[in-house]
């Protein structure tokens, strides 16, 4: 019987361009979503661009533009970029989709009739200089439990902490760098409070199915008490909210872009034949990943569940989170305002997607922070990608087409059949280690049989045997050809496109997560180079181009 798996990915903001830091939190969840389908699950994988909020309308101000043209501009970059770094969505949207907007409006419309949803007069900050109310984002200042300088009033970055503007220290408008005031105003508000036991119960019963971080920040919110948050901002751009006395006031993005994931979902069955197909991946019987970086645990492990226990019990909460650690880039901080960072867009217009797929897993911040280094980043390509996976693959098909008429030879060996063995153990290893979120660990595995295959190969000396045995050449042969195709069905995820190339040459339609067999005199395309060697001079160019 096939699973259904929900898979929800962060969305990333659409107020700049998509850099590494991005892709090191989102790429587990193409992952997922890739193994799963291999194993035949039915798969729902979602996400899209969070286009609304304050940063869009400030860029949009500096560039004399209106909001709009700036989410939509870099929501069409975000979709070019996944579908170039082969990220499967099921539906990739955008939070100005009228779809969405209609939902989340109900939503709200159904959370007020029930009580959910309340008005209280705040004090919110306001700046004098600037003549307007300041989202929490743009109030800056000093974290009170961690004493960062650079804690903004809705979040402290360095420690995790969910703040309001008020528990700053030292404040300061990020707009004009003035001390901001105070105005009172009247905002709804969302009894997260109420939700405290549910949401305890949650963290409890799925701590082994959670990442470490994900566990110690919820026990963090947990152990402090959750409060009640508002859920509308006095901002131009956005939502409208649509309850009498509040139209002038706007959705906070941290409340529908968590919901995108629920209206995604439903606009995903609304364009199939199955507008109910939703339902299958939302109830208790399915299960759901959700992926993000560290800075969104608050968001995925208490506020969304608090959200969807309002709206239906009935509905699935979060059963496995995989949230990743932060990237730095040449062991600094990741600085988009000092532009010290790597930027999708260029990175893909001069190195193969697969290879950076590869390197932010292996080298990823899956449990702890991880750097990107341009010059490890060459070396794994070369030495492990091209020097040994994609040696593998062209000196074996090569030899096929040299001296067997580019047809796969039959035939087998006792040491080439323990190789195979092992790599046939790695579809339930590495499948347990993929479900629990330790891809690094799984895909290590497989490459440990990558160059167990290239010794194998080695210590056959094909290149002899076909002088002089050639029965034992082609056994050599016949296991390293169903070790690569097996070996690219478990890279699968990792590498689709080298793998696509795999299976292309080998005249393979149809792969899934299990043994595969190639019969001897099947024709053999002759192959391509999956990776290309870099240039070592690559890296102080890339290098000079941070911080500039």
């Amino acid at each position: 019987m096939t699973r259904k798996i929900l898979i929800c990915s962060a969305w990333p903001y659409a107020n700049g361009s998509l850099h590494l830091g991005h892709i090191a939190g989102l790429l587990p969840a193409d992952i997922l979503a890739r193994y799963f389908r291999l194993r035949g699950e039915e798969v729902l994988y979602v996400s899209g661009s969070d286009c609304h909020g304050t940063p869009i309308a400030v860029r949009a101000s500096q560039e004399g533009r209106q909001p709009g043209e700036v989410a939509s501009q870099y929501h069409s970059e975000f979709v070019d970029n996944f579908a170039r770094l082969g990220f499967s969505y099921d539906r990739y949207a955008a939070t100005t989709d009228a779809s969405h907007q209609e939902q989340v409006q109900e939503i709200i419309r159904r959370l007020y009739a029930h009580g959910w949803l309340y008005p209280q007069v705040q004090e919110q900050t306001w700046c004098e200089h600037c003549g307007k109310f300041l989202p929490d984002r743009y109030v800056e200042g000093t974290c009170p439990r961690c004493g960062a300088k650079d804690a903004r009033g809705d979040q402290c970055d360095s420690c995790g902490s969910l703040l309001d503007p008020s528990d700053l220290a030292d404040q300061r408008c990020k707009l004009c760098g003035h001390k901001p005031g105070l105005r009172q105003t009247k905002h709804l508000f969302f009894k997260l409070s109420h939700f405290q036991k549910d949401i305890q119960e949650l963290a409890e019963e799925k701590e082994t199915h959670w990442r470490i971080n994900a566990r110690e920040a919820t026990r963090r919110y947990l152990k402090e008490g959750l409060l009640d948050r508002a859920i509308s901002r006095d901002i131009d751009w956005g939502i409208p909210i649509p309850i009498e006395d509040y139209e002038g006031k706007r959705v906070y993005v941290w409340f529908e872009a968590v919901l995108g994931y629920l209206t995604t979902s439903r606009r995903w069955a609304q364009e199939t034949v199955r507008p109910e197909a939703w339902k299958d991946f939302w109830s208790k019987d399915a299960t759901s990943y959700y992926i993000h970086g560290k800075d969104n645990i608050p968001f995925h492990t208490v506020i969304l569940p608090g959200l969807l226990l309002a709206i239906d019990r009935n509905f699935n909460l979060p059963d496995r989170v995989i949230s990743s650690e932060f990237l730095t880039i040449e062991g600094k901080k990741l600085s988009t305002s000092k532009n010290w960072a790597v930027w999708i867009p260029d990175f893909l217009d001069n190195y193969p997607a697969d290879s950076l797929r590869y390197f932010l897993t292996v080298n990823g911040p899956e449990s702890r922070d991880a750097d990107f280094s341009w010059r490890e980043f060459v070396e794994r390509n070369n030495g492990e990608l091209a020097g040994a996976w994609g040696n593998l693959v062209n000196r074996t098909l090569t030899f096929v087409h040299k001296y067997f008429a580019g047809r796969v030879p039959a035939g087998s060996n006792a040491e080439g059949q323990l190789l195979l063995d092992d790599i046939k153990s790695l579809y339930a290893a590495a499948g347990a280690l993929i479900e629990d979120g330790h891809l690094k660990e799984a895909l290590k595995l497989v490459f440990e049989q990558v160059r167990a295959c290239n010794k194998y190969f080695d210590s056959q000396a094909p290149w002899q045997t076909v002088k002089t045995d050639k029965e034992v050449c082609a056994g050599t042969i016949s296991v390293c050809i169903e070790a690569i195709v097996n070996l690219a069905v478990l890279t699968a995820p990792y590498l689709p496109f080298a793998s696509a190339k795999v299976f292309e040459t080998l005249g393979l339609s149809h792969v899934s997560w299990q043994w595969q067999s190639v019969p001897g005199g099947n024709p053999v395309q002759k192959p391509e180079i999956l990776f290309p060697n870099l240039d070592k001079e690559v890296i102080a160019k890339e290098i000079a181009k941070l911080g500039k």
